[in-house]
């Protein structure tokens, strides 16, 4: 059976891995573990970009997958370097893949990192890809029990000269021949019947549901290729079902049958439940073969009661029966040679256009009414159906059609006045056991010589008739050679019921169909008839006959046989004088296309006629061989009314004589009458008092059954509940540990947070502390140094005040210096020129060592900038021990530097301060002569020039902006200076 949800795979492929490190003496593997089942890849060389190319897969449904997803059950990859020489394993890292985000539709891969890695500076990866794919993989066919669809007929078999004889059908003669034609000179009749069956019940387990197909059983074999049906039956427990026989007609002679049948496997009866076998028992047939029957003068049989076994699958889910348990069913397989006299009447199997199989209907079926939730079975209905449920035949001898048992031929509409009358059917009862003077068969033993026909005593006799009487409305654009063609199996015939001859109906023309009149007459019971007729449509069929071509099926008109039902009750008197009751119903109803569309092709006029003939007398029919050729076995009456008195010549008797006669006749006639009254109540007891004594018995027995058969499912129940409580104690008492085990792992985790966030803490603490102090040293630091700044600038404020007092006593020097003669003044130019020349020597080495410094100074500030950008962005990402170290360094590096500088400022500013000094006194010495004048003026060229060198370089340091107050400074002296030297 499949499945009934959809099997799915879980496909992961593992393609490649980036930034391995290599290793010659390890291999790399991965292992995936998904619901508790791994799978792993091939070793791979353990390289930079090793190469797995596996794809790993897991089977389940998709319910199973949809639960997995509720849950998030994690696929875990976990890779492995493994060691060629020791062949350990050690875990490098793992990867976690998320199930609920895999599709059924291809990704493209990705990498995924691997996680805790043991190669921490590689950071290597593995490419993945996960896809869900449908499992197509193919399941072995199971065993499939035909619930008896039409054949095709059976294949042609021949042994083509290998030695082995088989079966080969003549489809126009209706029989199987076995051997070569020359050698078959005579008719032989295999027949197989299945009788009854006990104990089936064994076959099912209490927990096993039956297939959702339908609840009803049947036993199913194959008969020279044909497969048969028993009549399905509802109880396990009391399988109530008759005793059916199939035959098949054989051709051949004594020795090839013998032959034939010691070269056949066994014959297999299955116990089916809609396409599901629910067990098999093997028949050999090995024993018709036997040389010790004389086939010509008696018969070859093989019968008794043969144990079912149940398929290998369901034998582990049943306990073991006992052998007085077991499941039985009872077969009889008879192989006769075929009487010339007897009539024997072959049931034509079609199925569909194939060709047909002659299997022969014994008398040994039930006549039960054809169930409508049932689909066709082979073979057809039994002929003691026939008894019942038959059409009428047209006595008219002006039909050319050929007949046959199982096609009803049409009849005209004053053919009802040549039929039987309904109650003069033979209508067979039910068979409440054998009769007197038939004797009672053993179990073992199967004899259906003289079967009977069963029919309910609460059945009602019914006669159902339907006339097709006109077609109208044709949508077609071509005459039609029209034939309508019905079959309903609930009437008891399998043949289709047709109109003949074809009539031809145009266009917007209404035409009547001759010979549509056909009556089945039938018994069943009425909710079954009721049930019957509101589920199971009656669908005609429009065929077009051409005489060139085969026929067309144009349309199907599917006519409700509930609104019959419905109908209102009209009474009339039958041919006894009984009242019965009588339904018309008449309708118009479109005929549609017969390929799905509502496409209407013409409209069909019918009327229906139910009629209810009342219960069914309950009788036992013995029916023999005869009955088959449609001849009904009358059954003989209980007791036939007396003869009419004798001739006249008795009337002329004394009257005394007649009056004494008359009353000794009433009397005796009282007294036999009370006697047989009195039989007849005596006989119904005693038949009612076996009835019921049988029925306790039966019922006795069926209890019986159930309680052994409960009494072994409860002690193994019993056994599975005492395992299953031994295994709760052991899992409880392993959980009552496991959680006492847990809630230790509890407390010591809890502790050893609670220390953990202590030590946190304290260290938090700590470090506050620690960089707040730091924080506090380089503040006052900070201070010290604007401090330190502060007193340079007021320093420096100071020498530039002097500065300009010595320029303004120098701009009265030479003032004073113009009145005086040129004479004497020319005579000290060479002089001065003399210390001149010393003099830019001296200036031109100490505007190179300013120089040199301005250079060195802007080189540290940058350099300064730079240590405080990195020192910034350090003090932001380090915030332990290392941190607070490199900080301390950085900072005792600054003040170290600042120091630096400081001191070479000091210098600077002592260098300036004695120059100054030294130009002080050399101006002093230079006061009384004039050529100074020249130099003076060459002096403050060379000044401005520097002021405007010293700006430009501390510009170019990136450090000072034109907002800066020394720049601000500079660029005033450099005014200053411009203008006094555009005053002279």
């Amino acid at each position: 059976m499949a499945s009934k949800y959809d099997q799915l795979l879980i496909v992961v492929s593992i393609l490649e891995g980036r930034q391995f490190p290599k290793s010659q003496r390890h291999t790399l593997i991965v292992q995936a573990k998904f619901d508790g089942e791994q799978l792993a890849t091939d070793p791979v060389e353990h390289k930079e970009q090793p190469q797995f190319c596996t794809e790993l897969a897991w089977e389940l449904d998709r319910r199973t997958l949809h639960q997995h997803r509720l849950q998030r059950t994690p696929i875990k990859l976990q890779c492995f370097a493994v060691d060629t020489t020791t062949n350990a394993k050690e875990c490098v890292g793992y990867i976690i893949l998320d199930l609920r985000s895999v599709q059924e539709v291809q990704q493209a891969p990705k990498w995924y990192p691997l996680l805790s890695s043991k190669y921490t500076k590689l950071k290597p990866a593995i490419l993945l890809s996960m896809v869900i794919e449908n499992d197509t993989k193919q399941t072995p066919e199971q065993f499939k029990a035909k619930k008896a669809p039409p054949r095709q007929g059976s294949p042609v078999l021949s042994a083509l000269g290998s030695g082995k004889l088989e079966a080969v059908l003549n489809e126009d003669e209706g029989y199987h021949q076995i051997g070569p034609a020359e050698q078959c000179t005579d008719m032989f009749v295999l027949s197989i019947t299945v009788a009854f069956a006990t104990r089936l019940e064994q076959l099912i387990p209490s927990k096993t549901k039956l297939s959702n197909e339908g609840s009803e059983f049947f036993f199913y074999y194959t008969l020279l290729g044909n497969d048969v049906t028993s009549e399905p039956f509802q109880n396990l427990i009391t399988p109530n079902f008759e005793p059916e026989r199939a035959s098949v007609r054989v051709r051949s002679n004594d020795r090839l049958l013998r032959l034939f049948f010691s070269q056949q496997s066994s014959l297999q009866v299955h116990l089916c439940c809609g396409n599901q076998s629910l067990g098999s028992a093997q028949i050999s047939l090995a024993g018709l073969a036997r040389s010790s029957v004389d086939l010509g003068k008696e018969q070859a049989t093989i019968e008794g009661a043969f144990v079912l076994e149940p398929p290998k699958i369901a034998k582990q889910n049943l306990p073991p029966v006992p052998l007085d348990l077991q499941p039985t069913v009872g077969v009889s397989v008879t192989l006769r040679k075929e009487n010339v006299n007897a009539q024997v009447t072959f049931i034509n199997i079609q199925g569909g256009d194939g060709p047909k199989t002659p299997v022969k209907k014994s008398p040994a079926p039930p006549v039960q009414p054809v169930s409508p939730t049932a689909e066709p079975r082979l073979p057809s209905p039994s002929p003691g159906g026939k008894s019942l449920v038959e059409p009428l035949k047209s006595p008219t001898p002006s039909s050319n059609q050929p007949h046959s048992e199982s096609e009803a031929e049409s009849l005209p509409d004053d053919a009802r006045k040549t039929q039987p009358a309904p109650g003069d059917l033979p209508l067979p009862g039910p068979a409440d056991g054998p009769a007197e003077n038939e004797p009672v068969a053993p179990v073992s033993s199967v004899s259906v010589s003289a079967p009977k026909i069963a029919i309910p005593a609460s059945a009602h006799h019914y006669c159902f008739s339907m006339d097709l009487r006109s077609i109208r409305d044709l949508a077609l654009s071509f005459p039609v050679n029209c034939i309508l063609r019905y079959a309903y199996q609930f009437f008891g015939s399998a043949a289709p019921i047709m109109t003949n001859p074809a009539v031809e109906i145009k266009k917007n023309t209404e035409v009547f169909l001759p010979q549509s009149y056909c009556a089945f007459d039938f018994a069943a019971l009425p909710n079954q008839l009721q049930d019957t007729f509101l589920r199971v449509p009656l669908v005609v069929e429009m065929w077009h006959r051409d005489p060139s071509s085969r026929d067309v099926l144009l349309g199907t008109v599917s006519i409700q046989l509930s609104h019959l039902l419905t109908a209102e009750k009209t009474r009339f008197l039958g041919s006894s004088g009984q009242q019965h009751w009588r339904q018309t119903y008449s309708e118009r109803l479109p005929v549609v296309k017969a390929q799905g569309s509502n496409e209407k092709v013409a409209e069909l006029c019918y009327v229906t006629v139910l009629e209810d003939l009342g219960l069914v007398k309950a009788q036992d029919i013995l029916v023999s061989e005869s009955s088959q050729s449609g001849k009904q076995v009358q059954p003989k009456a209980a007791g036939s009314p007396r003869q009419h008195r004798g001739t006249g010549s008795g009337l002329a008797e004394p009257r005394e004589t007649l009056e004494y006669r008359a009353a000794l006749e009433l009397e005796m006639w009282k007294e036999m009458q009370e006697d047989l009254f009195d039989n007849q109540l005596k006989q119904k007891e005693l038949s009612h008092m076996q009835a019921l004594a049988e029925e306790w018995r039966r019922r006795d027995r069926e209890r019986e059954a159930l309680v052994k058969k409960k009494e072994m499912e409860y002690n193994l129940l019993e056994e599975q509940l005492q395992k299953t409580l031994a295994d709760l104690e052991k899992r409880e008492k392993a959980l009552a540990h496991a959680e006492m085990e847990t809630q230790r792992l509890q407390r010591e985790m809890r502790a050893e947070h609670e220390f953990s966030v202590r030590e946190l803490q304290d260290a938090s603490r700590r470090l506050r502390e620690d960089c707040a102090h730091q924080v506090e040293l380089e503040r006052s630091k900070v201070r010290q140094l604007e401090e330190d700044l502060v007193r340079q600038q007021q320093q420096i404020q100071e020498a530039e005040n002097k500065y300009k007092q010595l320029e303004k006593e120098f701009q009265q020097y030479r003032e004073q210096q113009n009145t005086r003669p040129e004479i004497r003044l020319q005579s000290e130019i060479n002089l001065l020129t003399l210390e001149k020349v010393e003099l830019e020597r001296k200036l031109e080495s100490t505007t190179k060592s300013k120089l040199h410094y301005k250079q060195q100074w802007g080189r540290a500030l940058k350099e300064l900038a730079r240590f405080k950008q990195r020192e910034q962005e350090n003090a932001m990402i380090r915030l332990k021990k290392q941190q607070q170290e490199l900080e301390h360094m950085r900072l005792r590096y600054l003040a170290a530097e600042e120091k630096e500088a400081v001191k070479t400022e000091k210098h600077q500013l002592e260098d300036i301060r004695n120059e100054l000094n030294r130009l002080k006194q050399q101006e002093d010495k230079r006061s009384a002569r004039e050529p100074e004048f020249a130099a003076l003026n060459e002096s403050a060229d060379d000044h401005l020039s520097r002021l405007l060198e010293e700006r430009d370089t501390l510009l170019r340091t990136g450090v000072y902006t034109h907002e800066d107050r020394i720049i601000s400074e500079l660029n005033k002296q450099i005014q200053e200076a411009m203008a006094h030297r555009g005053s002279h």
